[in-house]
């Protein structure tokens, strides 16, 4: 079954856009043009992610997801707002929101946002803190050691790392690993996913060249088996 969207959006051209978007990625998708439409909408359940634009007439996007997590609605909520300031961003995050993004944005960074959230809030075992040999990773604070030594691992790398735990003992085709940790459809990207992996293989394998935990599968792509 596809993920269920709520787009809750003013601006026409914006909504069309998020919706066409969406629906070409296979989402199943709902607009509401004002907030009050949005609460409607919300109330009636049955969605897996709302993106909420701050800006809204009737009722404010801030006011909207206070609304929403006041009447016990758990579902993943994303701001998009055209400001900037990191107040904005703080109260957004206070009223219950679980994730922000700053307008202009790529529909490729949301999309990614929009699974990465997906991803923390399915039914995955989510943990804050994760060990495989001496390598502990620290979700809450987006840090990873081998033994005493904290790794410096770039924001992609990580992100492989977490999908990698999450998914830990199944086979992930390099075009899963790129739709999931980039956001590309494009099969013919496949070589950035396998160059990430060699980078990640460096800093957390013993032997990188004979791997104890991200294992080659033949043509396919890769397992996770710390």
């Amino acid at each position: 079954m596809p993920p269920h969207v709520l787009i809750v959006e003013d601006d026409e051209a914006m909504a069309v856009a998020l919706r066409d978007g969406f629906s070409y990625e296979g989402y199943d998708v709902r607009v509401a043009a004002d907030g009050a439409a949005g609460l409607k909408l919300a109330a009636a359940g049955g969605f897996d992610l709302i993106l909420l634009d701050v800006m809204l007439p009737r009722i404010n996007g801030l006011e909207l997801c206070k609304r929403i997590r006041r009447d016990g609605n758990k579902v993943p909520i994303i701001m998009l707002t055209a400001r900037g300031q990191e107040i904005d961003k703080v109260l957004g995050l206070k009223t219950g929101a679980d994730d922000y993004v700053t307008k202009p944005f790529s529909f490729l960074e949301l999309l990614a946002r929009v699974q990465a959230v997906l991803r923390r809030t399915s039914g995955y075992e989510r943990c804050d803190r994760y060990s495989f040999g001496d390598v502990t990773v620290d979700f809450r604070s987006l840090a990873v050691h081998k033994g005493e030594r904290r790794l410096d691992l770039s924001h992609r790398e990580f992100e492989l790392l977490r999908f990698m735990v999450e998914h830990r003992g199944e086979v992930l085709p390099r075009e899963k690993l790129l739709q999931a940790v980039w956001g590309y459809d494009n099969g013919s990207l496949t070589r950035t996913v396998d160059m990430h992996v060699a980078k990640l293989r460096k800093k957390i394998e013993d032997s990188p060249a004979d791997p104890a935990f991200i294992l080659t599968v033949h043509r396919v792509g890769y397992r996770f088996t710390g």
